[in-house]
Formats: structure tokens, sequence, C-alpha cells
């Protein structure tokens, strides 16, 4: 952390040991009204550190932005879509600011907390944070001038509102604008210029920015409001050297599109096109921002419902703008997705596994989901197995075919996955969330050439599911750290196998080929050439990759040798194993679950192989429960515990 960084939060009685995480600063929101006292839980400090709430219905209700902040105060609003004067809500809008976020009130229920909204409502909250955002109130005073703030750092975005008249537009510096011109929040309009009346043609610096003599923005004996957005301020993470913010511009091809790297995948993104007019729009995770699918917008300048959109797809590096009508020039702000250490949770907030629940949304109610297996364990069914970046489509464990539509695989809940009523008590459903040393999702298209695909995982992976999404092709399993049981040459010690198959480890390489070792950041796989490597790098085929890794007294993948008698599989947990996978490496042998749910007892345990459509088998006692793991039983076959037998696991306590 830099030493102004440092003042900056002891000067706003934020000082304290720990690095910041944009999962500290940002939260990216979905919640159901409730006509009634509503406490959203984001895990932000409103209370203390200061910050906006902003928030607008989906898409069965039209109505307005509301923009709250603790400046000027709880009962005070503004609209991004209009020009109107601050309203005055008393405590029918937000009731107080928390230290984990914030309560609405029982009043407004037509705005931001009517339960009739059946798909939820979003809120944005940008708490106050040198590097990342700040608030600043002032009095107009007609003169050019310069007004302090404590960002920190060079602000990227600062948006201006006047709160005391109607009919004053929201007026937008940024930095990939000229000091001369502007744009406005409420309106579709390009960009202006000669704005010299409004920013005195000045650059903002990391202590102050500028204003002219405009009405808009400095109108003597008016009250106004800024909101200032960092940009690249690498002060954040683990080593406090990551950039959480980062607001730019682009100008697409002649076709419109244009390839945007911000360095780090976006959790939320507002864009606007400066060249001609167009709406601002905000895409966020949360509601869906996928990497080829059907997105969500909403849009700042009008109070229009939700929308769907195809062109904008986000990427591990940032996000893509795909036939956007011709060369135009757009601003962005982008917000990088959680990165807060595995660590810093417990195992019951990082995996779940639950029964359907057909009483309401989300049918599967446990963790915040960004990757699930689903199936019907007590009859023949598939195996399906989505990602929140895969959007409302799936892939079957137990086939090699390509990916399918799943109107239920809906993500926008804070705490589970689908909406659909369908999805009841006979379904059961394993649930990973996203962590940096636990468990990441990496969606790309293969070139021709050896590619190196960037990943969020902090750590490398020890082992990845691998498939390919637009067509069929078998799954590739790849562990990263463990040997080829054949010994085969140039596999960069990695053992090879099928998800959708029993087959055994051997040399695969002409579909899972990796040229190098992986790292913590970066997978790299072969080219193509002669057809091969079709499995995870075949020039524009889709894939997508689930990689986990070990993590300590929470995961763990590893290995361990047959005895044919009770064998204790020492994982290093407190409580025991909640989810246990385990394959056959030396032989042939099915890919075998169990889960605490449907039984990890002394006793009978039923388990369900994910290569496999055939229900699961309960008559028999394979494993045991163990408090540093799970045992497996001399009543195991050799698919599990043959003498002599090579076997991979992966635990989850």
């Amino acid at each position: 952390m830099s030493t102004k960084k440092k003042l900056l939060e002891a000067a706003a009685g934020n000082a304290g040991g720990g690095a910041t995480y944009v999962d500290d600063v940002f939260s990216n929101f979905r919640y159901q009204g409730n006509d009634n006292t509503n406490q959203i839980v984001n895990g932000i400090d409103l209370a203390g550190k200061g910050g906006l709430v902003w928030q607008k219905a989906r898409s069965t209700y039209a109505a307005n932005h509301l923009l709250t902040d603790t400046v000027r105060g709880r009962t005070k609003y503004l609209s991004s879509n209009l020009n109107s004067a601050e309203g005055t809500a008393n405590d029918t809008h937000i009731a107080s600011f928390n230290s984990d976020g914030f309560t609405l009130g029982a009043g407004w229920t037509a705005y931001e907390n009517f339960s009739g909204i059946t798909d939820g409502l979003m809120s944005w909250t940008f708490r106050k944070a040198p590097g990342f955002f700040d608030i600043v109130t002032y009095t107009g005073n007609g003169a050019n001038r310069t007004i302090a703030h404590n960002l920190g750092s060079v602000p990227g975005m600062i948006i201006v509102k006047m709160r005391t008249l109607a009919g004053y537009s929201w007026q937008v510096y940024h930095r990939s604008l000229a000091n001369t011109e502007r744009i406005e929040l409420d309106n579709t309009g390009a960009k202006s210029t000669g704005a010299t009346t409004y920013w005195n043609s000045t650059t903002a610096t990391d202590s102050v920015f500028s204003l002219g003599t405009n009405i808009q923005v400095n109108q003597n004996g008016q009250e106004y409001v800024a909101y200032l957005f960092a940009h690249d301020a690498q002060e954040f993470g683990t080593d406090e050297d990551e950039s959480i913010i980062k607001c730019g511009s682009f100008t697409t091809d002649g076709s419109g599109n244009a390839a945007v790297d911000v360095g780090f995948e976006p959790q939320w993104l507002l864009i606007k096109k400066t060249n001609s007019t167009g709406s601002w729009g905000i895409l966020d995770s949360m509601r869906g921002f996928t990497y080829d699918g059907t997105n969500k917008f909403l849009f700042p300048d009008n109070s229009n419902t939700e929308t769907d959109n195809s062109f904008w797809d986000i990427r591990n590096n940032g996000f893509n703008l795909n036939n956007g009508g011709g060369s135009s020039t757009f601003i962005y702000v982008a917000i990088r997705r959680p990165h807060k250490p595995a660590e810093e949770f417990a195992a019951t907030d990082l995996f779940t596994v639950v029964n359907g629940d057909g009483t309401g949304a989300p049918s599967f109610k446990g963790v915040l989901t960004d990757f699930k297996i689903n199936t019907t364990p007590a009859s023949a069914q598939d195996k399906y197995i989505g990602s929140r970046l895969q959007g409302e489509r799936t892939l079957r464990t137990n086939s090699s075919d390509a990916e399918g539509g799943a109107s239920s695989a809906t993500y926008d809940f804070m705490n589970g996955w689908s909406g659909s009523t369908g999805l009841g008590s006979t379904w059961t459903s394993w649930m990973w969330r996203r962590a940096p040393g636990f468990f990441d999702v990496v969606t790309y298209t293969g070139t021709t050439a050896t590619l190196t695909v960037n990943h969020n995982l902090g750590v490398k992976p020890e082992m990845i599911l691998a498939k390919r999404r637009d067509g069929t092709r078998n799954w590739g399993v790849i562990f990263p750290s463990l040997s080829n049981t054949n010994g085969y040459a140039g596999d960069f010690a990695q053992a090879y196998l099928e998800l959708n198959n029993s087959f055994y480890d051997r040399d695969y390489n002409s579909e899972f080929w990796l040229t190098q070792d992986v790292t913590d950041t970066t997978i790299t796989y072969g080219g193509n050439s002669g057809g091969g490597n079709a499995g995870v790098n075949y020039n524009g085929y889709t894939y997508v990759n689930y990689l986990f890794a070990s993590l300590d007294g929470i995961s763990k993948v590893g290995t361990y040798t047959g005895t044919g008698n009770d064998l204790n599989v020492d994982c290093g947990f407190s409580a025991g194993a909640r989810f246990i996978l385990i394959k056959r490496t030396n032989s042939t042998g099915d890919w075998y679950v169990w889960d605490s749910l449907r039984g990890i007892v002394a006793g009978n345990d039923p388990y369900l192989l994910l290569n496999s459509y055939a229900a699961q088998v309960t008559n028999t006692d394979y494993i045991d429960p163990l408090a540093s793991g799970f045992t497996v039983t001399s009543s195991a076959p050799a698919a599990l515990n043959a003498s002599g037998g090579i076997y991979l696991f992966y635990a989850i306590a």
C-alpha cells in the first residue's frame, strides 16, 4: 500500500492491517423485494466507511434508477435517468446504512422493494476507498476552481449532478475524453466538445479536480454531488499489487468488433458510445455476463426493463464486442470479479450439496453458485454440468456431446441457482463458488497455434476438467502434478483421463496436449497441426475448463495406493469429507461420487457414477467417515481398493 493511500485511509478512519480486495469495496448484489423491512447483507461497510448504493428493478417492472449515498444521507436519492433535483424519501427508502450492507424501509415498494418484481432487483454498492471510489459534495461559486478529493489517485471518471434544481443533467468527465469534452449520463447523445466551462480544460489530479463556470457543475449557491471512480490503482489483492477498476476507451473495427484487454475478468461493466448517439449500458456477472451467450443489459439513461443482448461477451482478461454495427468509439468502466482468497471463507461458503426446493427460487439453495453438477440420484439420469460463465447452457459428464440449451440453468441468485420450479426434491445439486486457491472456471476459443489460457485460481491447478462446448468431444481430465502411469515423454508429468469413460491413464496427447507445465496464472495448450489436440485447442472451437486445487482444511486433490484392507485417506480435514470423487488410474474404473447429503456413514453409502447414466447404488459400504478425510473399506471393489491399485481422488470438507 502506498504511503499516500495509508494516510488517506487513516484520515478517513479506515486504517488497519490486511489487504483490501474488490469484495471489500464493491458488491454486485441481486435481491428480492418484500414490501417490508428488508436487510441486504452484501459485506460492504457503509456505516463505518461510507459509499454509494445504486438500485434498479429488472425485467418485470420499469422503474427509475435510484442512487443514495452516505454523504448526502440515506433519505436523499437521485435518478441517473432523470435530470430532476434530489428527492427525499424519509425512512421508506433506505432505513439504515450498516456495517455489512444496508436495510430498506417498509415503504416505496413500487421502486426498490416491491415483492411483485419476480426476477428481483439489482443493487451495486461502491464503498469509499482510496484507489477505488470517492464521494464529494460542494456548493457552487460560479468561478473557475478546484475541488479536493480523497481518491488518492487520478480519477478515471467523475460524474457530477446538481442536487438543488431540476432540469440539469448528469455531467461525466472521463479520462479517455479530452478536457474540453463531456458526456451526459441521463442522455443518449454523443460527447460534446467545447466544454471549457465544465472542467476548465484541466486534467484531474490525485488530489483535486477542476470546474469551470457552467451552471450544470458550478452555479453560485447551488448544491452538487460528485462520484469519483479510480483508474488502475494497483494497490489491492493479497500482495497489494492488483488493479480492481479500470476506465478506458476502445474503437471497433469496420465490422463493429473489438477485444478489450483490461487485465482481469470483470464482474461489472459500464459502457457508452461517444462518437454518436446510443444508450449507456450496465452489464454484470450476477444477472448474466457470459462468454458467448445472451447477456442482460440495464440502461442508466432510462427506466426501461432489462433486455437481452448477445453482442457483448466476458473474457478472463476483459470483454469483447461482436458485430456492433460498424466502427464506433466507446468509453467504459470495468470492475474486477471477486478475488478474495478461499482462506477467507468457511468450507460451507465455498461448496454445498442440496436437494431441489420447489417452493421458490432458487431451486437449489446454498452457496453463491459459479459451477454446478445436478442429477436425479434415485433414477437413471444424465449428470448435468455447467457454470455461470456458460449461462443457460449445459454439458453432461456422462457424454461427449456438445453443450445444449438449458433454460433452467440460471445463476442470478446470491444463494444458489435455477429459477425453475420443475427441479424439486428428486433432484440433487453439488455447487461450487469460485475463489482463489479453491476453484476456478475458464472459457476460451481455440486457435491453430500454441494457446496460453489465463486463469484466476491463483495457485497451480491440480485437476482440470476440459471439454469442447460447441461440438462432440470426450472430456479431458488433466492432473498436472501427477505422473502419467505409462511414462510417456513430453507430458510434463501429467496424468490424462476421460470423465465420460472408464479408461485408465494413458497417452492422450493427441487430444489434451500441454506444451509446458501449468502455473498459478496460466495453462498452455499445444497447437493443432495435423488435426490433433482438438480436446483443448482447435481453431474456432469453444472450450470450458474447470480448475480444482487443494486448500488446507477445505479441499484435497491427491492419490492413494489400494491395499484391499480398510484404508484411511488423510485429507487434513477437521470434520470429515462432505464430497468424495475417486477414479482408478492404472486400470479401468468408473468415476465414483459420494456426498454427505445422501450419506457418508458407517454403513451403506449411496454412490453415483459421473460417467454413467445409471441411478445411484444404495446397498454398498465402500467408504466410511473419517475425521481427517475418509476411509475406503475392505469391501470396496478393485475399482476403489485393489492391492497396488493407484487411485486419484478429490475431496471437500
